[in-house]
């Protein structure tokens, strides 16, 4: 069996604030530590699920904050940037599942460091005209792959969003928010207790992936700034629905690729610290 785990860090056990997820924040390389240690929990889990292959992508920010040594010797590490496909590099059809550690809620959210992707860059997105957030994208395309995600760990906001994509989705809360930087915290050996039963009980049921759309699907997206809207419509297939919302039509995952590529032409226009 193999299994693919992305890890991004704001919805990880016991992290609340910038400091705790950004490289340099007061409390970053303890936040570090905590996220290979819920990422390992989901390890465990997979391998009394009985995997013999798994994929750890570290899927946040600079996307080197798992250190390799303390990454569990069964999971390999896919680690730096750029990636192609972001939060998702190396998920293959040959997966049998995926598995998300650490997700937060999109934009708007009052939950714990909630954003979509670039911080108060991308102030709302929607996907086929439904409000989407990483979760919802990861999700969906993931489900284009051909691989169901089976767990998603992350607080209580978190864990409501990907219950309203996929019900059939096992969620493992680990903190329940208070606000944007404050919550209700689990203990640590509770929470990621709970993330290894969890992924070990999920990975024992095999899942097909969600439906996938048969046409193309479109993604729109409002940015704070509307320098970086007007400067995405010279990518060919782009166009705009006002001076700051654009959107693309595409497959999926192609489509999300491309996102991609938005997300690196906004950040060379804006440089801005994400937890404003």
């Amino acid at each position: 069996m193999r299994i693919y785990i992305s890890a991004d860090m704001e919805g990880v056990t016991g992290l609340v604030d910038a400091d705790d997820v950004q490289p340099g924040g007061r409390d970053y390389e303890r936040g570090r530590l905590m996220m290979a240690q819920d990422v390992n929990a989901a390890v465990r889990g997979a391998v009394a699920a009985g995997a013999t292959d798994i994929t750890v992508n570290d899927a946040h920010g600079p996307m080197r904050n798992i250190l390799p040594e303390a990454l569990h010797p069964a999971a390999r590490l896919i680690r730096g940037k750029p990636k192609h496909m972001g939060m998702l590099e190396g998920l293959l059809p040959e997966h049998d599942a995926m598995v998300c550690v650490g997700y937060h809620s999109r934009a708007g959210a009052v939950g714990v460091l909630s954003h979509s992707f670039m911080g108060h860059e991308i102030e709302d997105m929607w996907l086929d005209g439904r409000p989407v957030g990483e979760i919802g994208l990861a999700h969906a395309t993931a489900a284009a792959i051909g691989v169901p995600v089976t767990v998603l760990t992350g607080d209580d906001c978190a864990c409501e969003e990907m219950t309203e994509w996929d019900a059939s989705v096992t969620t493992v809360v680990v903190k329940r928010a208070r606000d944007r930087f404050s919550a209700d915290l689990y203990p640590t050996e509770e929470a990621q207790g709970a993330i290894e039963e969890a992924v070990a009980t999920s990975l024992s049921t095999r899942r097909t992936p969600s439906a996938v759309p048969s046409g193309p699907s479109t993604l729109a997206v409002r940015w704070q700034s509307a320098s970086v809207a007007s400067t995405l419509l010279g990518i060919p297939g782009v166009t705009s629905k006002d001076t700051r919302i654009v959107q693309a039509q595409g497959n999926l995952p192609a489509l999300s690729r491309l996102f991609g590529v938005w997300m690196r032409v906004a950040a060379s226009l804006t440089n801005q610290p994400p937890y404003c």
